[in-house]
């Protein structure tokens, strides 16, 4: 009889997550109740809120105890049911966590797919993080034609999103990313009016001159130093929009704040984070809005696959080395 496979967390990571940090076991596939459906996973999405949970840091969920699966988002075909919402063969998306299988319900968690969406869009463009690249641009960013846009971990999953949806808004838009070939595919293949690799040392000086009229949005993934040098580039009345600090989460002490912060003073601007748990309400008009503009080709998704749940804890990595362009995804099967 099939069992399901899992990955626990062993022990709280200091630093970057090690392969020693997780377990791996089999156990039973559990037993529906009344209400609850079992859905095989398909997919992974590997984030870097998956290391925040597995910290002991506040966040808008508790942390995972020593002992549990490792939470993280996922998609995977309903494959038995004792709950109205779902049928046999149903493609969705929940929090099932790095295992094989899971119960889902019908609740806030757990979302089925729209006719001809696949899991792989369903984590990525039009999943949680086009929702965050949505709401963050324009929403809290309040992003307008002729605005200079900088978006950091541009070619990431969230930050590839929010600079296409930039470029539709009419803004100028300026990417920052982790090497020549990021950069290359911002600009050549997502169409940005400039893109910048943080790791070269030259950074300030490219950075003021691809934003000669200072920056109205940025839409910062980063944090650390990067949010500190960007305020220093901060047009009057910007939006600073915090969306993650991928650059901070593996220090066992969180940095003091930006000593820049002043900036936002002086420029009467304003640094706001948000969450898109908080819009849950316009999920299924953004996602009618993010598929339009995929069906007819201004708005692209990319993906890095990992094949096999044994290596997501290397997947986990791999986000923090900048190992992955547009989405990281890890192939269950």
């Amino acid at each position: 009889m099939e069992r399901n496979r899992r990955i626990t967390l062993a022990r709280r990571p200091e630093g970057l997550p090690a392969d020693d940090d997780f377990a791996t076991d089999e156990v039973d596939i559990p037993e529906l109740d009344e209400g609850e459906a079992l859905m095989r996973t398909t997919h992974l999405s590997i984030d870097p809120t998956v290391r925040t949970w597995i910290s002991e840091a506040r966040s808008y969920f508790p942390p995972v105890e020593i002992g549990e699966v490792v939470r993280s988002p996922g998609a995977g075909v309903i494959v038995a049911t004792r709950c109205d919402a779902y049928e046999v063969g149903d493609l969705v998306t929940s929090l099932p966590g790095w295992q094989e299988y899971s119960v889902v319900r019908d609740d806030v968690f757990t979302t089925p797919a729209p006719p001809g969406v696949d899991a792989v869009d369903l984590l990525g463009v039009l999943g949680q993080n086009g929702m965050a690249a949505h709401i963050g641009l324009l929403d809290v960013g309040s992003a307008s034609p002729g605005d200079t846009v900088v978006v950091s971990a541009a070619a990431g999953a969230t930050g590839s999103v929010a600079a296409q949806i930039a470029k539709l808004t009419g803004c100028r838009v300026v990417g920052i990313a982790g090497s020549d070939e990021k950069c290359d595919w911002l600009v050549d293949g997502l169409g940005l009016d400039a893109a910048i690799n943080h790791r070269d040392e030259g950074f300030g000086d490219a950075l003021r001159a691809a934003t000669p009229d200072r920056i109205d949005v940025y839409f910062d993934n980063v944090g650390g130093w990067m949010l500190d040098a960007v305020l220093r580039r901060l047009a009057m009345h910007a939006r600073v929009v915090l969306c993650g600090a991928i650059s901070v989460y593996n220090d066992p002490r969180k940095p003091p704040g930006p000593s820049n912060y002043l900036e936002l003073i002086t420029q009467r601007a304003r640094m706001e984070g948000f969450n898109t748990f908080d819009h849950w309400g316009r999920f299924a008009e953004i996602t009618t809005e993010l598929a339009g503009w995929v069906a007819d080709g201004r708005l692209v998704g990319r993906e890095t696959f990992v094949h096999g749940l044994e290596r997501a804890p290397e997947a986990l990595r791999m986000l923090f080395e900048g190992g992955n362009t547009g989405k990281l995804l890890v192939e269950v099967g």
